[in-house]
């Protein structure tokens, strides 16, 4: 039977000053135990051998001076809700390693530039940058929301896991190029990336052994499990 988790089972409460609570998955893996915090919005925190990467922080979220420090920050693009000073200064130190996008680099001027199809290793993670934009959502004087090589998905291959946090996208025809994915986020918001019908179209592309949507805002997530229920090789997880 297709499974679908509803309400993850670790749930940490943190003595942040809102008192929020940040879900938590954790994964096994041949490096170790993979943390997975959800924090909200397009922004995730991995921990993995006492190592800790930051992906988009966003200040707006929670207060970040209370978060571990990031060992590496990755920056899908240079939106505010992606790309935020007060998030990164929050939880940046001497040693911070920065991957990101050429338009984000031009903001914050450090960090390594990883261009769509390129690789680059950190601490035996290797990371792969992959597309990330509108093939149909557009601003009103035509512009896409997001043009097509400005931003930056990342796979990350950590130990026997692949790690797919997709950005903000739609159901782009490379998805059928990524390979064996066992962890996928897709976003599901509108007017910036998909709906509900996108992001399943976008799963069953390359078909993630789990996948969570996420920066979903107010989207019925009702209907993303009713348009995946027939695909039982795909594990559906909401937050």
């Amino acid at each position: 039977m297709k499974k679908i988790s509803l309400a993850l089972v670790f749930i940490l409460s943190l003595q942040f000053s809102s008192m929020a609570q940040i879900e938590k998955s954790i994964f096994n893996t041949t490096k170790g135990e993979l943390e997975i915090w959800h924090i909200g919005h397009g922004t995730l925190m991995l921990k993995i051998q006492n190592k800790v990467i930051h992906i988009d922080p966003y200040s707006t979220l929670t207060d970040y001076n209370q978060l571990p420090k990031a060992d590496l920050i990755l920056i899908t693009h240079e939106h505010q809700d992606h790309l935020d000073n007060k998030a990164i200064d929050a939880v940046k130190q001497e040693s911070t390693r920065y991957i990101l996008s050429q338009v984000c680099h031009d903001i914050l001027g450090l960090g390594e530039v990883l261009k769509n199809g390129e690789s680059s290793t950190w601490s035996d993670i290797l990371i792969e940058a992959v597309p990330a934009y509108n093939i149909v959502h557009k601003r009103p004087d035509g512009e896409f929301f997001h043009p097509k090589g400005r931003g930056n998905g990342y796979v990350l291959n950590i130990g026997d896991k692949r790690i797919y946090i997709a950005g903000d996208t739609e159901d782009i025809p490379e998805m059928k190029d990524l390979q064996n994915i066992d962890i996928a986020f897709l976003p599901m918001n509108l007017p910036y990336t998909m709906t509900p019908e996108m992001t399943a179209n976008a799963a069953r592309l390359f078909m993630p052994k789990i996948l969570y949507p996420y920066h979903y805002g107010n989207i019925d997530t009702g209907l993303l499990i009713e348009l995946l229920k027939a695909e039982p090789d795909i594990e559906l997880r909401i937050k």
